[in-house]
């Protein structure tokens, strides 16, 4: 349970808020004094602080002050005091927001289910923009108006059962919206699932999505539960929603109609309780004018359409993520690298074609390539290049080759070029250490087979 400190000294107002913070699932410690509130802080440090302008023995700002140079804490400053140099001092301590009395208490709540996902998300908490402004957005991270614009829409659709449907590039983060999204509903305490689509093999998306009885078809030695039925009461990403098979969309605009789904071989409906988000990289006007997908499904999935703008629209993102990404590879290694100036103006020159995933793979190879304190422009990786040898047979590949293959070589291409060293390899391609052993370990059992 996440813990806030209260520290306002009005005995009818500070009950009020204690009891509404309860409501929203968080524990509170109630304290009417500068004195107090440090004493609290030095017992346990709070997920939020939610700290009144004018105390007794001092104002709430010197609390906030000391609070966000030492703590993850999230600030909410409330005040019934309320003017512009107080508001903007109060901003530039990363509080992520300036209440006044008589309090809004629906805005209180939203503030409090914000607070929850940045929560969730501690890396991100300390993100700020040049303005000393909050720069994420639970799993998401960015200040620009293009992204604070999305988080007011996720923010308005979360906490309603209305199907969503993400839209962007490859790379710019469409699965981190469908999960805080997820996170900012009432279903954030249940099953968060995603499939990809377009990942599958055509034969294996119903089964995968609805479940098949033992014996429906050659090789289903037994029942097999799907994503809707794993997902129950929660949420179900449907990445690259748009490659489904024609002949199971049918299958999910029954679903989703109906909220009753029969397993592959079955005869019995099943009820299921499932909030579906989905999610495609192709502009929806394409997908509507080429066929292949189902309008009355395409339009029951987008009741809701998020558009996730491409990096290269998102000015003053690209510094912000590098150095997420990179503050990422020093607590996990213990190193204090950091990327100056110009090393900056570079990273903000290139369009990014990848987005998002292409600058974080980017600044994995430029980490594990510099051996400096300081990330020069000099010690960077090519732009546009995968860091492997032109030419090289190994990474090449041609229409027709499978997935399968392509990976492979790929894999086996990234651990000769950085001589053996698995994580290396795992980092640069965006992997877990995990994957990489046991792609390996499958590489080397089909080798002994064959």
């Amino acid at each position: 349970m996440l813990r806030t400190l209260l520290v306002d000294d009005d005995e009818i107002l500070a009950p009020a808020v204690a009891e509404i913070v309860r409501q929203e699932g968080f524990e509170v410690t109630v304290t009417g004094s500068l004195a107090q509130a440090r004493d609290a802080l030095r017992a346990c440090e709070p997920d939020l602080l939610l700290v009144d302008l004018a105390l007794p023995d001092g104002t709430g700002l010197e609390l906030i002050r000391e609070v966000t140079a030492t703590l993850n804490t999230q600030v909410i400053l409330i005040t019934g005091y309320a003017s512009v140099d107080t508001a903007i001092e109060a901003l530039r301590m990363r509080t992520i927001d300036y209440l006044t009395k008589p309090l809004d208490l629906g805005h209180l709540r939203r503030l409090l289910t914000r607070v929850r996902l940045q929560a969730s998300h501690p890396e991100a908490i300390r993100m700020i923009d040049d303005a000393g402004n909050p720069a994420a957005f639970g799993p998401l991270v960015g200040a620009s108006p293009a992204m604070r614009e999305l988080y007011t829409l996720i923010e308005k659709v979360a906490p309603t059962e209305t199907s969503v449907l993400v839209c962007g590039e490859s790379g710019t983060g469409k699965d981190l919206v469908g999960r805080a999204v997820h996170e900012l509903s009432h279903r954030r305490d249940r099953p968060y699932l995603a499939l990809n689509c377009g990942a599958l093999a055509p034969s294996l998306v119903g089964s995968e999505l609805f479940g098949h009885e033992k014996g429906s078809f050659t090789g289903a030695n037994r029942r097999h539960i799907g994503y809707f039925e794993r997902a129950a009461g929660g949420t179900l990403f449907l990445d690259e929603v748009t490659e489904m098979p024609a002949e199971l969309q049918v299958n999910l605009l029954r679903v989703l109609e109906t909220g009753k789904l029969v397993r592959l071989g079955g005869t019995g409906e099943i009820d299921v309780d499932v909030r579906v988000i989905a999610a495609t990289n192709r502009k929806p006007q394409t997908v509507l004018a080429q066929g292949g997908f189902r309008k009355d499904l395409f339009f029951r999935l987008s009741g809701f359409p998020l558009n996730v703008p491409p990096l290269r629209e998102r000015r003053g993102d690209t510094e912000l993520l590098a150095r997420y990404f990179l503050s990422q590879h020093n607590r996990e290694q213990g190193t204090r690298r950091i990327l100056p100036t110009p090393t900056i103006d570079r990273l903000n020159e290139y369009h990014w074609p990848g987005n998002v995933r292409e600058l974080k793979n980017f600044i994995a190879r430029a980490y594990l390539l510099s051996d400096a304190e300081e990330i020069s422009p000099a010690s960077l990786p090519a732009f546009g290049d995968s860091g492997y040898r032109d030419g090289d047979s190994a990474t090449a590949f041609a229409i027709g080759d499978t997935l399968e293959d392509v990976e492979r070589r790929l894999i086996e291409a990234t651990l000769d070029y950085f001589q053996g060293s698995k994580r290396r390899t795992a980092q640069s391609l965006g992997i877990s250490l995990k994957t990489v052993y046991n792609r390996l370990n499958q590489y080397k059992n089909e080798s002994d087979c064959g």
